[in-house]
């Protein structure tokens, strides 16, 4: 799981989340089982191409960390204070949705780069899997913000701070549709599709790409580049 191409980066790991609620535990443990299938049969389709572990960063604790600089940029937290999303359950939700629409467009993106059917018929399925959770996070968030508001207030705001920091226009869409009580779960462009997010695009939409590796959830960005063009052969 951690050897390949390349220098193996260092790992600044979570936390257990004390969960409350009945029902985004489970959810968590399913999303992260699926999360792990996933890595496991892209290292087993890319072979001796599959790079060594990255360096990552998900702490919770750092006011520089990547979830910190996410938040700040949201304005979730203020300058110098740490956002923790294995804090409690609505934090958690929280740190969810930075990521998780991301994975969706992302590979909605990627998918004119593979020109082997079957790897994109595999990719197709990954996308799938990961809508699956993009839309229940927004659904979790949407429902528990009706009764606290500031939930679908912070959700807001990270979806517009994360449309801006790849400086290629406003295409990420928050929780709510036209009017405050209206639900947005699927962010879709006016055909109904995903709106697809170029490589680059995407990467800088994983916080934070602003300047420097600290406070990236992948600081080396040389190791990711390097992945995706053995992506890009198969």
């Amino acid at each position: 799981m951690t050897a390949g191409v390349g220098t193996m980066g260092t790992v600044i790991g979570g936390q257990q989340v004390p969960f409350q609620d009945p029902v985004v535990q489970p959810y968590a443990n399913e999303i992260a089982k699926d999360e792990l299938e996933h890595v496991n049969f892209l290292r087993t389709a890319l072979d001796s191409a599959a790079i060594a572990q990255p360096a990552i960063d998900i702490g919770g604790t750092d006011p520089t960390g990547a979830f910190s600089s996410a938040a700040h940029a949201a304005g979730l937290v203020g300058a110098g204070v740490a956002f923790n999303p294995y804090l409690n359950d609505n934090n958690f939700l929280l740190g969810a949705f930075i990521f998780e629409d991301v994975c969706v467009t992302a590979y909605k993106g990627a998918s004119p780069l593979i020109s082997n059917k079957t790897y994109l018929e595999a990719a197709a399925g990954i996308l799938s899997a990961e809508a699956y959770p993009a839309g229940l996070v927004r659904t979790l968030l949407f429902s528990k913000g009706i009764a606290m508001g500031s939930l679908v207030t912070s959700a807001n705001a990270i979806s517009k701070a994360r449309g801006g920091l790849d400086h290629v226009g406003t295409d990420d869409q928050g929780i709510t549709g036209a009017t405050p009580s209206s639900s947005n779960i699927v962010p879709l462009d006016n055909n109904g599709l995903v709106q697809p997010q170029v490589r680059k695009c995407a990467q800088h939409r994983l916080p934070d790409e602003r300047g420097g590796g600290q406070g990236r959830l992948l600081p080396e960005r040389s190791e990711r580049d390097a992945q995706h063009e053995r992506l890009k052969s198969i």
